[in-house]
C-alpha cells in the first residue's frame, strides 16, 4: 500500500496531464483519482488503438455493418468513438428506421406543440449536465437547443410516454456521442421505443417490473444479499433504480457506461441485468458488511465507484463471465411473474 503522502505527491504531479475536463466535457469532480485513471488509461490506450485497427477492417469504408457472431464478439471488445454513431444505428435498428421515414423528425419539429410538455422538457434544460461544458448556456454551440429539439421531438412522436425524467439525460449522452441530432432522436426511440418498452410510460411498469426481477435474479445467484435485503425489508427500488432509470449515467464512469451502451444497443436489455449482477457479486462480501438500512444503501453507491469499475475493458470481460449463465427466456419469464406481481398491487393482492 503507497504511503498516502506519497500518493498525494504523485497525484499532484500527474494532474496537469489528465485534462480537468474529459473528451466528452464532463469536469472532473475535485475528488477524482488522477493516478488511478492514469494508470488505467495508458494501457487502455494500447487496447483502443489495437480496436481501431480491427474495426477500420471490419468496416472497409462501408456505412453498414451486418449483425455476427464476429460483430458481436467485436461489440463486446468495445466500438471506438469515431464509428459508435454509425454502429449504434445499424445495430439498433435506428438507421432502418430513420431511412424509411425521411423528413419525419423535421416534421415533428415543425408541427404544433403541446404547451405543457414543451414546459416540462424547458424546466429540465439547465438541470442536465450542470458539471458539462457543452451543455452551458455559454457554450458555443450550447447542446441544450439540440436536446430540447430531440426530447420535444420525441414527445411528440410517443405520446403515450411524452417526457419524464430520466430521458434528458440519455438523450444528452447520445448527443455528445453522435454529435447529430436526427440520429440521436431515433436512437432515442430504438431505446425507449424497442430495448427497454415501458421504461418511462408514466406507470413505468416495465422499470418497476425489471427492478423486482434483478431481485429474483440475485435470489438466484447471489441468495445472501437476497437475505440482506429481505432482513432489512429493502425493496430493490431503493438501491438501483438510478441504475435501470439512467442507464448508469452519473452512476458509473462515462467510458464504462459507453462500453455498456455499445451491447446495450446489441444485445438488448439483458446486458442491465448482466451489469447489475457483475456489480453486487464482485462486492458481495462488502454488502454483506452492511447492519442497518442507511449501511446499505451507502454500500450500494460505493461499489459503483473506484477502478473496478473505471478499468471498463476488464469491467466488461466481467459481465459476460461473473453472472453465469444468463439467458432471455429465464428474464422474460421472471418479467412475466413480476409483472403479474406489480398489476396485483395494484389492485391490493401479491401473487407467488
Amino acid at each position: 500500500m503507497e504511503p498516502e503522502d506519497a500518493r498525494r505527491a504523485k497525484q499532484e504531479s500527474r494532474h496537469s496531464n489528465v485534462h480537468r475536463v474529459d473528451s466528452y466535457g464532463f469536469e472532473r469532480p475535485t475528488d477524482f483519482d488522477y493516478v488511478t485513471y492514469e494508470d488505467f488509461f495508458s494501457g487502455y490506450l494500447v487496447v483502443l488503438t489495437r480496436r481501431a485497427i480491427k474495426w477500420s477492417k471490419l468496416l472497409k469504408g462501408n456505412n453498414s455493418v451486418s449483425k455476427s457472431l464476429k460483430v458481436k464478439r467485436y461489440i463486446r471488445k468495445g466500438i471506438p468513438n469515431e464509428h459508435r454513431p454509425l454502429v449504434w444505428m445499424v445495430v439498433s435498428g435506428a438507421q432502418a428506421h430513420m431511412e424509411q421515414n425521411p423528413g419525419y423528425y423535421q416534421k415533428l419539429l415543425d408541427g404544433d406543440k403541446n404547451d405543457k410538455l414543451v414546459e416540462t422538457i424547458k424546466t429540465d434544460m439547465n438541470r442536465t449536465f450542470p458539471d458539462n461544458i457543452r451543455f452551458r448556456k455559454t457554450a458555443d454551440p450550447c447542446l441544450q437547443k439540440t436536446l430540447y429539439n430531440v426530447l420535444v421531438a420525441y414527445g411528440h412522436h410517443n405520446q403515450s410516454v411524452g417526457y419524464c425524467q430520466g430521458m434528458n439525460f440519455i438523450a444528452g449522452y447520445l448527443i455528445l456521442i453522435t454529435r447529430n441530432e436526427e440520429q440521436s432522436f431515433w436512437l432515442l426511440d430504438a431505446l425507449i421505443g424497442r430495448i427497454l418498452p415501458d421504461y418511462y410510460s408514466p406507470e413505468m411498469m416495465g422499470l418497476k417490473t425489471d427492478q423486482e426481477v434483478l431481485g429474483e435474479l440475485v435470489k438466484m445467484k447471489i441468495p445472501a444479499v437476497a437475505e440482506l435485503m429481505e432482513k432489512h425489508g429493502i425493496m430493490w427500488t431503493l438501491v438501483v433504480s438510478r441504475w435501470f432509470i439512467c442507464l448508469f449515467i452519473d452512476v458509473l464512469p462515462v467510458e464504462t457506461v459507453l462500453r455498456i451502451w455499445d451491447c446495450l444497443f446489441y444485445e438488448g436489455s439483458k446486458i442491465i441485468f448482466r451489469v447489475a449482477l457483475t456489480l453486487i457479486k464482485q462486492h458481495q462480501a462488502f454488502i454483506l458488511e452492511a447492519t442497518n438500512f442507511p449501511d446499505i444503501c451507502d454500500k450500494f453507491k460505493q461499489i459503483t465507484k473506484g477502478p473496478f469499475v473505471t478499468e471498463c475493458h476488464t469491467f466488461m470481460q466481467k459481465i459476460f463471465t461473473e453472472p453465469g449463465t444468463l439467458r432471455m427466456a429465464t428474464i422474460e419469464k421472471l418479467r412475466e411473474t413480476c409483472r403479474a406481481n406489480q398489476i396485483a398491487q395494484i389492485n391490493g393482492q401479491y401473487v407467488r
